[in-house]
């Protein structure tokens, strides 16, 4: 059976992001944390790019305090979410992205 994008859980719904980064962003070299906001601005999500050829990032999330969270990329922060429903990130629902990084 076919699955359409209402079957799909909220935390997946990442065809319905509106952009990673800002066009007019500088692009560095290295990890960089991104807000991805839902189009229809009910779920935003959290993404890590890193560089291309590079090992993707380990991802962990620490629990800071109450619903305040830290998303880390190799052991260093990258995001930090405070979330008013109380539902703690899960490194699942962090989406990985490998970036093209021209000489």
């Amino acid at each position: 059976m076919a699955h359409s994008l209402h079957d799909t859980p909220t935390r997946y719904e990442w065809s319905k992001a509106k952009s990673l980064l800002p066009s007019n962003a500088h692009y560095e070299r290295g990890l960089t944390g991104a807000l991805i906001p839902d189009a229809e601005g009910q779920t935003d999500h959290v993404a890590v790019v890193y560089d291309e050829g590079e090992t993707p990032p380990e991802i962990t999330i620490n629990k800071v305090s109450g619903s305040v969270h830290t998303v880390l990329a190799n052991g260093v922060a990258v995001a930090v979410i405070a979330s008013a429903n109380s539902k703690a990130p899960r490194v699942a629902d962090v989406l990985l992205v490998e970036r093209q990084v021209l000489s």
